[in-house]
Parts: structure tokens; sequence; C-alpha cells
């Protein structure tokens, strides 16, 4: 019992407060780089620049909790119980935002358990891998795209009707998201062109139809 008592109490671990400062600033630094290469590189069609700036702290805030229970088992097991009360609700619509928010997490999750070297290394491995898997993307697919996402709460804007358009003034077109309510639509694709004035040109023609249609255009890439 006594061995138990022990083992589950809170040791008195005295935390460097320099070492804490500059694992706080370097989890900082990763995490921005991290940003950056989310928004250059990241392909999902929410704004990548607005969701990137999560990373900063949900890195440093693993990495605080993490270096507070990490020298105690009582604390672990009491982060567990808070956090299966805490119910977190974000809205993540797409794979790839879910995977870079993890590796924020592993960024503050190794930089908390003082696993610096291992967690630099790592993490720049990972980002050479994200980059060089977007450039050879990018040579293999040399057509000029757009993301473009239409809103619409005209019930006589139907995703047949969008598609049939916009395949009159493209080469090809990818749909990748279309989220439906009983009052209004959202379309999320990818389209394929010659030049800007054919993309002009779809939507002018959606426009006719209704001429309140909201239009959001991403660059996927370079456009010109």
């Amino acid at each position: 019992m006594e061995f138990l008592e022990e083992f589950l109490s809170v040791t008195d671990t005295q935390i460097s407060i320099i070492g804490l400062i500059l694992g706080l600033l370097l989890t900082a630094l990763l995490s921005m780089i991290l940003g950056g290469i989310y928004t250059r590189y990241g392909s999902t069609l929410s704004n990548r620049r607005v969701f990137s700036r999560n990373f900063m702290l949900i890195a440093l805030t693993t990495m605080l909790v993490i270096t507070i229970v990490k020298s105690s088992l009582a604390l672990s097991l009491g982060l567990v119980g808070a956090l299966s009360i805490v119910r977190f609700r974000s809205a993540i619509k797409e794979p790839e935002e879910l995977a870079y928010l993890f590796l924020a997490i592993s960024i503050g999750l190794g930089m908390g358990a003082n696993q610096i070297m291992v967690t630099v290394i790592a993490f720049g491995i990972i980002s050479v891998i994200i980059i060089t898997a977007h450039k050879l993307s990018s040579i293999k697919t040399d057509d000029k795209n757009i993301n473009l996402t239409i809103h619409s709460s005209n019930k006589k804007i139907t995703l047949k009707k969008i598609i049939e358009i916009l395949s009159e003034h493209s080469q090809a077109i990818n749909l990748r998201r279309f989220d439906e309510t009983p009052d209004e639509i959202e379309v999320a694709l990818i389209i394929t062109f010659n030049d800007l004035s054919q993309l002009n040109s779809g939507k002018d023609a959606l426009k006719k139809i209704d001429n309140k249609l909201k239009f959001s255009f991403i660059e996927n890439k370079a456009i010109y």
C-alpha cells in the first residue's frame, strides 16, 4: 500500500525555467514552420492561412501539459479524466486538416517529453517528404486549375446544373465536397481550364440563373 501511494504521489521534480522557455520558443518556431508548410503546400479548400494559426497554440498547450504531468502518474490520470469531460467539436471537413493537427500535437508531445533532437529531426524529415510529394504531384498535373466553392440558397440551383454549366466552360471538373440543407447548398470543386476567361464565362453562365450566387476562388497552384 505504501509503495502504491508513493508511486501515485506527485513527485516534486524541479522544472528548469530556462529549459522551459527555450522549449516553448522552439515549439513556437516549429509550429510556425508547420503553418507555413500547410499554407503553401496544403490542398484543403478552407482558408489555410486562418486554420494554420491554431497550430502554435495547440503545440504550445500540448508541450505545457506534458511538461507538467510527465513526472507524476496521478497527474497523468487526472489529465485523462479532465479530457473525458471536455468535448472538442471543431469542424474538421477534410482529413488533411486532422493530419496537420496531429503533427502539431506531436511537436508539443516531443518537446514536452524533452525529446528535442528526435522531434526536430522527425519534423524536418516529414517536412521534406511533404514538400517533395507536392513538387512531384505538381509535375504530373501541369494543367491550370483552381479550387472553386459555390454557395446558393436558390432551389433552382442543383449540383447537376452547376456541373453541367461548368463542364461547358472547362476541361475537367472534380467534385471535392457537397453540403446540402433544406435551404441552401455548398459545392466545392477543382476545375481545370485553359485560361481565366473560361472560368469567368462559366461564372457568368451560372449568374444568369441566380445573380445572388456566392463564389469563392482559392488557388490550387499558380493560375498564370
